[in-house]
């Protein structure tokens, strides 16, 4: 029996998502929260907190970005063309973000304002942008003879809206409980008091889409209703209510890294969720990873590059993070 190539690459790119949204999550995180931080001093802590790390965590965007093209050129050519403008306009934020990110530590002090205002709209456009692009892969494509046959605008709808804002929310929860976990004294306790408001606001979103999800699509509905399905994705649900209950007790007491691990886990939840709701789907609501798989010389000669990448991602990545851990104190850091 052979491997099945395309479950192989679904399982990697999904994996390397799942990375991506994990990391650099939190790092935009940092941007959408500024407005609600108005010390330099503070500012600066929270900007040192994610110094060491925020650009390597977007080499998962890359690579889920790569391996697309290589592996699934159908879906490649499919999403890209319908979505065309707001991976632009994506793109265009994380990049005016960076710049901004460098700039202000080398900026006097009369252009730092600039680039902390630029620095946040970067943050909320990138993450905004990812939620459009989500928003409108949940609702599906229209495809004709192999090629995207919609509009150009029809990736702007209510929902996808909804779900940009949505996305911005969540963001925000990872920076807020990354903060907790990596700072200190007022600026921590003031993250935790953000954290309470954000969270209930990120349960909320999720309620919204997994009930909006299978109203807008009935095969969507059928999927998690239909028995027994229904008693297999249950404790989905249920977990999420768990975790949110865990990241509020969490936030009131003195725990650091309890709220990011959690907050962790209720994105994670809403990851799975999706998933579910999608499978086997890579171009919604009716191609599978089968139908929009490369041929299996090619995706087996790019599963071994895979193969041997992957880990050194993983240990550079790990190694980074266990040697710039530990608070971050204001006057120490990036400079």
């Amino acid at each position: 029996m052979g491997i099945d190539l395309p479950l192989v690459w679904i399982i990697i790119i999904g994996f390397g998502l799942m990375m991506y949204v994990i990391m650099d999550g939190f790092d935009l995180g940092i941007g959408i929260l500024f407005p609600f931080v108005y010390g330099r001093e503070d500012r600066d802590v929270m900007i040192n907190s994610v110094a060491p790390v925020w650009d390597g965590n977007e080499t998962w965007l890359v690579l889920g970005g790569a391996a697309l093209l290589a592996v699934f050129p159908l879906a490649y050519a499919v999403i890209l063309s319908a979505l065309y403008l707001p991976l632009m306009l994506m793109l265009a934020g994380l990049i005016w973000r960076g710049v901004a990110f460098e700039f202000r530590f080398k900026a006097d002090e009369s252009h730092k304002t600039f680039w902390d205002k630029a620095f946040i709209w970067g943050s909320y456009i990138a993450t905004f942008s990812q939620g459009l692009v989500l928003g409108a892969f949940i609702s599906g494509f229209k495809v004709e003879g192999g090629a995207y046959a919609g509009g150009l605008l029809d990736w702007l709808t209510p929902f996808s809206l909804f779900t940009g804002v949505g996305l911005v929310v969540a963001y925000a929860l990872l920076g807020a409980t990354w903060l907790v976990m990596k700072t200190e004294g007022h600026l921590q306790q003031r993250m935790r008091r953000l954290g309470r408001p954000i969270t209930l606001v990120v349960l909320a979103t999720i309620v919204i889409v997994s009930l909006w999800t299978p109203f807008a699509h009935p095969d969507i509905a059928t999927r998690w209703f239909a028995l027994p399905n229904l008693f297999y994705f249950a404790p989905v649900p249920l977990l999420v209510l768990l975790a949110t209950w865990g990241l509020l007790k969490s936030l009131g007491t003195e725990g650091h890294a309890a709220p990011f691990l959690l907050s962790l886990g209720l994105l994670f939840l809403g990851y799975t969720g999706l998933a579910i709701s999608l499978w086997p789907n890579i171009i919604p609501p009716a191609i599978s990873i089968w139908e929009a798989a490369a041929p299996p010389q090619s995706m087996g000669f790019t599963l071994v590059g895979a193969l041997f990448i992957i880990p050194f991602i993983l240990i550079y990545t790990a190694w980074s993070y266990y040697v710039f851990r530990g608070k971050v104190k204001a006057g120490e850091g990036y400079h």
